[in-house]
């Protein structure tokens, strides 16, 4: 676990699960409230233990695609803390009958459903820990993929549309290069180029860094 900290804002990045999904618990205790985005597997153990350090309560779940390295740990989030769902419709499917992931996982792996609340779009807008945050969709990787941009902030939540020199993968079901390419030259690259972009897995990175250098999708 590692923090982040933007007065009065701080992020928490907390890898979780099977493989090390990040999970990102955004906290302000002047407000004493909280939103975590994405849930993998077993991370409710350490969100409920930074809640109670900083004093908060976990109002709000956002979740940037249904894969099930994303979602795992989301039905334990919703039961113990009683937090809204938002998520892109495109992946209801993977959210709400998860069992056909668990073809593609080992045996030991299995996955509870979880409804979402909210059903969010392109250009939606937000209100969490007095802050706007704007919803873009980028599938490719996934069909339900969203990133979750804060521009007062100067931060993005993008799951695994783009990682730090590298993009999602585009060969399970669903998945398009063509797609993705388009959705990070459109919705990525287009952002601040100070932004900070925290991704499902990895070191965070920034848009400028990756429109220059990411050998996957120049800009």
């Amino acid at each position: 676990m590692c923090l982040v900290h933007l007065m009065p804002l701080k992020i928490h990045v907390l890898p979780a699960g099977p493989i090390e999904t990040n999970a990102y618990l955004l906290t302000d205790a002047a407000r004493g409230e909280a939103v975590l985005v994405d849930a993998p597997g077993d991370v409710w153990k350490t969100v409920e233990q930074v809640l109670a350090k900083e004093g908060v309560k976990l109002t709000e779940l956002w979740i940037t695609h249904g894969h099930w390295d994303h979602m795992q740990g989301a039905a334990e989030v919703v039961k113990e803390s009683g937090a809204k769902v938002s998520a892109h419709v495109d992946d209801k499917v993977l959210l709400e009958t998860p069992g056909v992931m668990e073809v593609f996982l080992p045996g030991r792996i299995r996955l509870a459903p979880v409804k979402a609340d909210r059903w969010v779009k392109q250009g939606d807008m937000l209100d969490a820990l007095g802050l706007k945050w704007e919803v873009r969709h980028v599938p490719g990787h996934c069909p339900g993929s969203v990133l979750f941009w804060c521009a007062d902030e100067g931060v993005a939540f993008s799951g695994d549309a783009i990682f730090q020199g590298g993009v999602g993968r585009t060969d399970f079901p669903g998945g398009s290069m063509g797609v993705l390419e388009k959705s990070i030259r459109e919705q990525i690259y287009t952002l601040p180029e100070n932004t900070v972009l925290f991704p499902g897995h990895g070191e965070a990175t920034d848009v400028a860094t990756e429109r220059a250098t990411n050998p996957f999708v120049r800009g």
